[in-house]
């Protein structure tokens, strides 16, 4: 019987995953200082270190550096997905596997230059967006979010859009070891979207159908659900425009509030992510044409043309060139 080579497998020698979780999310954007105001006085991240024409910006209760790097460019566009591993040697480990598999490398693993430094590198993926792998990044002096506090606890979770979804899907398991913990279909569309994790968490990324390459939505978690909806509410009273929820999905569990940021990135506040059993989790199949599998509370206003074209998002362009550090 044939045996698996484990060398050829993103893990490392006891069999886990190299990738651990997940980092923060970098937007580029035109109007930098509406989209800065925008993410701290309004949706409740903390600068931690800004300078000219960029600033990272940190949930209060997370030990990672940032959640949310904001750079100020000509245009609009989803600059970096950043997850973490345990090691540097987890760090070469992935370097040499993606390279030897033909990924094309966009840094070499080395020091970083951002905030809690650490040691990492970068590379494209099948869409040509940028991804980056690091450790040993600073443990940033956090605190424990209070109740009736709505603001993020974390960076949850980000969903990619991609015109080519089955293959994205397929490069993040070969690639990178990330499980698929649900699948999104209807009988008209087929399938719509692809659950994916790299710890028990049911996600920590997730990729949608799409005509383009473009950045779905990045989510943020909440203490709680009084938390939840605090926050949710506080947005709506200060008319932020959203676009879908109060509800709770069946996939995942989660609960969900989308909004549009000033630049129409579309931003959702969640709570109470599902935790799975990996040994015992087989992936479901879900009809999301099925209301209670998009809203199990049925309190949401309805998943239509309208929120779909919303979360498309802007086409992603100049794929393939290395964002600044």
């Amino acid at each position: 019987m044939a045996t698996t080579d484990l060398s050829a497998l993103p893990t490392n020698a006891r069999g886990e995953r190299l990738i651990t979780h997940l980092r923060h999310v970098d937007l580029a954007v035109p109007d930098y200082d509406k989209q800065l105001r925008f993410y701290t006085e309004m949706w409740g991240l903390s600068p931690q270190a800004t300078d000219e024409g960029i600033a990272f910006l940190a949930a209060e209760g997370s030990p990672e550096q940032y959640s949310v790097r904001l750079r100020k460019a000509d245009e609009k566009r989803l600059d970096l997905i950043s997850f973490g591993a345990a090691t540097t040697d987890d760090v070469d480990a992935m370097a040499q596997r993606l390279a030897t598999a033909g990924v094309q490398l966009v840094a070499e693993p080395d020091k970083l230059q951002t905030p809690g430094e650490g040691y990492g590198f970068r590379f494209f993926d099948n869409d040509g967006r940028t991804v980056e792998i690091s450790s040993d990044v600073a443990v940033r002096q956090h605190r424990r979010i209070e109740e009736g506090e709505s603001i993020p606890v974390k960076l949850s979770h980000v969903v990619i859009n991609s015109p080519d979804p089955e293959a994205t899907v397929a490069f993040y398991d070969k690639h990178l070891s990330f499980a698929l913990s649900d699948t999104l279909r209807s009988p008209h569309m087929g399938e719509v979207m692809w659950f994916m994790r790299t710890n028990p968490a049911h996600h920590s990324l997730a990729i949608a159908r799409c005509p383009h390459v473009s950045l779905h939505h990045a989510s943020f978690e909440m203490r709680g659900i009084d938390e939840y909806m605090r926050g949710s509410g506080r947005l709506m009273r200060a008319g932020v425009e959203k676009i879908w929820g109060p509800g709770r999905h069946m996939a995942g569990n989660n609960t969900f509030t989308y909004f549009l940021d000033p630049h129409g990135n579309t931003i959702e506040y969640t709570t109470e992510l599902e935790e799975l059993d990996e040994d015992s989790w087989h992936p479901h199949l879900y009809d999301f044409s099925d209301p209670e599998v998009t809203d199990q509370w049925g309190t949401a206003n309805p998943m239509n043309e309208f929120v779909a074209k919303q979360s498309f998002n802007d086409p992603d362009r100049g794929l393939f060139v290395a964002p600044p550090v």
